[in-house]
């Protein structure tokens, strides 16, 4: 979008779609409490059928994420998105309608958890490429710590409402409030003005759907930069699902804790979210984007082993402190690279590189809850946990030795843009 675009905060299509996810992330973090307060308490579920319900959400981006990427290239990334918001609210609908009628399972709680992450998929695939027509360029920074920071506070929001709803009412009817955030957000893209919407990009020259698809993928991995972010995200990724999976049983069972006390505890570590997507603008003036990164990725790594270090009564307060640090380092993190990507990334390939990352970055959190899952039944629930944050503690740390182990900031170019039938290459710049 260009520079005439009006700041974030009067520019009307933004609100709406900064309000829209964010209501939408509200009912979103609900169910991350729910579904799983629902399989602990009402079918026994153990550590293995834990991995595998987590493992459901997750495991559409490595089925899925290629072709969405391709797709959401060639079409309208708001109807996309709109489309999947209905179809979400429709899936997670069927959870309290299964529990009237007394047929709801455990398996028909995985279904549901996997058609929702298909929706997501695409959902976040084409809002990738959506933000650079609402939000002008030099604003970037300001608008992601804006969406970042308000996901991060519904993150905190939500977990405490699912777990009181929980012991309010059933908990299959708590997940009411995901199907209502579903159809807030369908409504506020709905309301966009797109004669006020930046221009679409051009289109690229009309190729096969896999042409397109390996295309994307030779970009993200011929590109150090992009490349890097999208294997560290990968490995982080898989440690941080590997000890979410087991995260509410743990608490239940070792624990002791109760469904209101387990919202309440994962809503306090989830405010480091807000905190980083708070500093993380200001920690880029203050470093650089490279400097910010590495020291915001370093702080979000260690503290993840105080999650497992928990014990009962007061102890249980080092799963909230541990998780609030992790919180400030890792969305601090995501505020820089993303508002980097956006600028790095030709417009017209946004959505087949944002794919090809979040397959990698994504792929492997399906993988981590069926791992999590056979280790917590062998070695035991608190041990995989431990050496599940012990992986992303270290794997945060390998910053030391990427592409921008030196120096103050990423690059300020684009890459090269792709032409059909050559190799796209990012600019061989340094850091600076």
């Amino acid at each position: 979008m260009t520079g005439a675009a009006p700041p974030a905060g009067l520019n009307h299509n933004f609100r709406l779609l900064w309000g829209g996810e964010a209501v939408s992330v509200l009912g979103s973090m609900t169910t991350t409490v729910v579904f799983p307060l629902i399989a602990v308490t009402e079918f026994g579920a153990g550590p293995g059928a834990m991995g595998v319900l987590a493992g459901a959400v997750w495991l559409p981006w490595l089925l899925l994420g290629l072709p969405a990427g391709a797709w959401t290239d060639r079409s309208d990334p708001r109807r996309v998105m709109m489309r999947a918001d209905l179809l979400a609210a429709a899936a997670v609908a069927s959870v309290p309608l299964a529990w009237a009628t007394g047929l709801l399972t455990l398996p028909h709680l995985v279904l549901t958890a996997l058609a929702v992450g298909c929706c997501t998929v695409f959902f976040r695939t084409a809002y990738a490429a959506f933000v650079p027509r609402v939000v002008a360029s030099w604003d970037l920074e300001r608008a992601n710590a804006r969406i970042y920071g308000t996901e991060s506070a519904m993150q905190v929001g939500g977990p405490g409402v699912g777990g009181l709803l929980v012991q309010a009412t059933s908990a299959a009817y708590a997940v009411v409030v995901d199907v209502v955030g579903f159809l807030v957000s369908w409504v506020c893209l709905a309301r966009l003005r797109p004669e006020e919407l930046g221009p679409a990009p051009a289109p690229s020259p009309s190729l096969p759907l896999g042409r397109e698809i390996r295309e994307g993928v030779e970009i993200v991995f011929r590109d150090r930069f992009l490349r890097f972010f999208s294997v560290q995200g990968g490995l982080s990724n898989f440690a941080l699902t590997g000890y979410g999976a087991l995260l509410v049983l743990f608490m239940v069972h070792e624990l002791d804790l109760q469904p209101g006390s387990v919202g309440l505890v994962m809503a306090l570590g989830s405010a480091g979210g807000l905190l980083g997507a708070t500093v993380a603008t200001r920690a880029t003036r203050w470093l650089g984007s490279a400097g910010a990164l590495r020291w915001l990725q370093v702080l979000g790594g260690p503290p993840a082993l105080l999650v497992g270090a928990a014990q009962p009564g007061l102890g249980a307060a080092m799963i909230a402190s541990g998780s609030f640090v992790v919180g400030v380092g890792v969305v601090g993190a995501n505020v820089v690279r993303s508002s980097f990507r956006i600028r790095y990334t030709p417009p017209e390939l946004l959505g087949r590189t944002t794919a090809t990352a979040a397959v990698i970055g994504f792929g492997t959190m399906p993988l981590a809850g069926l791992v999590a899952g056979g280790l917590g039944t062998w070695l035991g629930v608190r041990e995989t946990i431990l050496l599940m944050a012990a992986t992303h503690a270290v794997v945060s740390l390998t910053v030391f030795v990427g592409p921008y182990r030196r120096g103050r900031d990423l690059p300020a170019q684009p890459m090269e843009r792709w032409t059909s039938g050559s190799t796209a290459t990012a600019r061989k710049s340094s850091v600076t």
